[in-house]
């Protein structure tokens, strides 16, 4: 049942109307639903809606139509994003939304070596949560039924060796109490799938739950099951797809792909897919896997094993290490073609920067001394993409001082990598350009990286110049080397040359840094005075950008904690005056009015509106936003939760402090 509360509720009416259920044998939980604030009301209890609805703050009563009310999206529109931590020092995973999340690990623990080879394999190809069982309902009273609590303690130690929260499966109500704090995620298995009072035991404990899908199972049977695990007081599931039994013989269950959109129409509730189970055999659980990604599954749960051969449990289905590797790389070139990303977490670094990298400054102290001579952690570098020299360095110095370490990338995607997985602590990208418009392609990262966030931003003034070896002159030149959008700010000097042949470079600095190392005098590039000096290179003409008022907007990123991101220190206290958004909305009239109507109500100033088709979807438009954020942050959270409520596909990059 639905008790939609009217606009000018107050607190007061909203204890009566929860008291008022709570009498009656119900419990509620207040939630959002589209614009209206709503109190669920679920349980036995009887009352009469009547009554209910001349409650005070009551604007209407509505029955749910579905039998697992907390699961159905009557109650939450939105999908739900559950999140599972092991703690301060691993990080958070998330499943759901836009981020495809991929659990693996073998069947069962077998011992402390064969699961730490595994977790580093595993993590090192991609995986972000580690599957193992300690504990194993084997049909079969004779086969191998688990180490107990002693597999439990090896793979907790494996996670947290690996930066990767555990699940595993819990096989009774005695065992979950033991188990709960060394679980990270509890795995109900498609045995227990209806075994309620295990539901209700593990509901109990708060802990993420990982539901699978019994193998003779409906799609009500199985939200059902989902709903007493909601109902006894968790609120993060997961469901899990495995196969259920036909009078197939060729694999060892059928996996039902038509039930993930299907669920996912019914439920809130993120659903993966276990391929490993689903098919039984090894050669065709990567075709299974892609297949579920492809038909909206928001993650895997693979079973791998460093020696197949030799499993205790499962070996024939579960991969080989080169396997899982090869399919961690077709979910990565799949995953844009569905409009998700895959997930990367942090590995952890034991209190140092991670192997390779590539720091150009180390702070020394006042001995003289690094601080890995002294003991001491080395700094995290910021991270920016393209030589010595570039642009975005200079931005990168000016927010965090020239003595700060850095990280080159060799591309964007490789910057937003190196944040994601901890080797960079923050880092500088370029967005927009006074002349020539919105940097695509970074946009677009940050929408496939979702754990990132925009955490500040700086507008630098960018003056470009004709760089060339000593030997080389204006005449000798037949090559010029830039970034495209380098090409288009100098368009009027480029145009006096038009013999010129242009050859497009990941970024300015890297066009510099190829001369530098070819030593070519018939080739110059475009670029700042900076990347001249740094690869020892003589300035041809000075300035030759079309308008001298050219500026580029960089922001600085960081890794997101929870709903936020760590503002670094070098941009001051100040609390954030500038937020970034992207959404798209219905294809109604009023619409993009309705959207921008929330702002101005607000008082909230709109800095920037540029829509961008959507790919794969023809006809259909993203619109990114750039705010000012007012004194009053109240009104800026109620704007964007009506914002929520009015558009598609809502992706919030950031709030963040400008700096001039």
């Amino acid at each position: 049942m639905i008790v939609v509360l009217s606009k000018d509720v107050t607190s007061h009416d909203k204890e009566i109307v929860r008291i008022f259920l709570k009498d009656r044998g119900f419990s509620t939980r207040e939630q959002s639903l589209g614009d209206d604030a709503i109190i669920g009301a679920v349980g036995k209890g009887v009352v009469d809606i009547r009554e209910l609805s001349l409650l005070p703050g009551v604007e209407r009563v509505a029955a749910t139509s579905k039998p697992y009310e907390l699961a159905s999206r009557e109650t939450k529109a939105e999908d739900s994003i559950v999140s599972v931590s092991a703690g301060p020092s691993c990080p958070i995973v998330k499943i759901g939304g836009s981020r495809i999340t991929v659990i693996a690990g073998p069947c069962a623990v077998e011992s402390k070596d064969q699961i730490m080879e595994t977790a580093a394999m595993v993590r090192e190809s991609g995986a972000v949560l580690l599957r193992g069982g300690a504990y194993k309902p084997r049909t079969s009273p004779y086969a191998f039924q688990g180490l107990g609590m002693q597999g439990l303690e090896f793979m907790k130690a494996a996670g947290e060796a690996n930066g990767m929260p555990i699940v595993t499966e819990v096989v009774s109500p005695e065992l979950a109490v033991q188990m709960k704090d060394l679980t990270d995620m509890f795995q109900i298995g498609a045995r227990n799938m209806q075994n309620f009072e295990l539901l209700k035991k593990v509901g109990s404990l708060g802990k993420p739950v990982l539901l699978k899908r019994g193998p003779s199972a409906t799609i009500e049977e199985w939200l059902m099951a989902a709903e007493y695990l909601l109902a006894s007081g968790t609120k993060d599931v997961v469901l899990c797809e495995r196969g259920i039994r036909t009078f197939e013989t060729y694999t060892r269950n059928t996996l039902d792909i038509s039930a993930i959109p299907v669920v996912k129409g019914l439920c809130h509730l993120p659903v993966i897919v276990d391929p490993s189970h689903a098919v039984g055999i090894r050669a065709k659980v990567s075709s299974a896997a892609l297949a579920a990604i492809a038909a909206g599954a928001d993650g895997l749960t693979v079973e791998v094993h460093p020696r197949p051969d030799e499993a205790l449990s499962d070996g024939p289905q579960s991969l080989y290490p080169e396997q899982f590797e090869k399919l961690m790389r077709d979910i990565e070139a799949l995953a844009p073609v569905v409009g998700k990303e895959l997930l990367r977490t942090p590995k952890p670094h034991h209190g140092a920067a991670s192997a390779g990298t590539d720091i150009s400054k180390a702070v020394p102290e006042g001995n003289g001394k690094t601080p890995e001579q002294q003991g001491v952690p080395r700094e995290l570098p910021v991270a920016f993409c393209g030589e010595s020299g570039a642009y975005a360095e200079q931005a990168l110095m000016r927010i965090f001082g020239e003595e700060s370490p850095r990280l080159q990338a060799s591309s964007f995607t490789g910057l937003f990598d190196a944040v994601l997985d901890g080797s960079a602590s923050a880092g500088v990208v370029p967005v927009e350009n006074s002349q020539t418009g919105s940097i695509h392609e970074n946009y677009d990262l940050f929408l496939r990286y979702p754990d990132i966030a925009i955490v500040g931003e700086l507008k630098l003034r960018i003056v470009h110049c004709l760089i060339a070896d000593e030997r080389a002159s204006i005449e000798s030149i037949r090559i010029v080397r830039s970034h495209p959008q380098g090409f288009a700010q100098c368009k009027e000097f480029l145009d006096k040359h038009p013999d010129w042949i242009l050859e497009p470079a990941t970024t300015t600095a890297t066009a510099v840094a190829s001369i530098a190392r070819e030593g070519a005098v018939k080739v110059a590039a475009i670029a700042g005075e900076a990347a001249a000096k740094a690869h020892g290179l003589k300035i041809l003409r000075e300035g030759i950008e079309t308008n001298p008022l050219n500026y580029t907007r960089f922001v600085i990123m960081a890794l997101r904690q929870g709903d936020k991101a760590p503002v670094p220190p070098s941009l001051g206290s100040g609390k954030p005056n500038k937020a970034s958004l992207v959404f798209s909305v219905p294809d109604e009239p009023g619409s993009l009015f309705a959207c921008l109507q929330i702002l101005s109500e607000k008082g909230i100033n709109l800095s920037k509106l540029e829509s961008r088709p959507i790919q794969g979807k023809p006809w259909e438009y993203l619109f990114y936003v750039d705010v000012s954020i007012p004194e009053g942050e109240g009104d800026f959270d109620k704007a964007i939760a009506e914002l929520k409520g009015k558009t598609k596909d809502f992706h919030f990059l950031g709030a963040y402090r400008a700096m001039l």
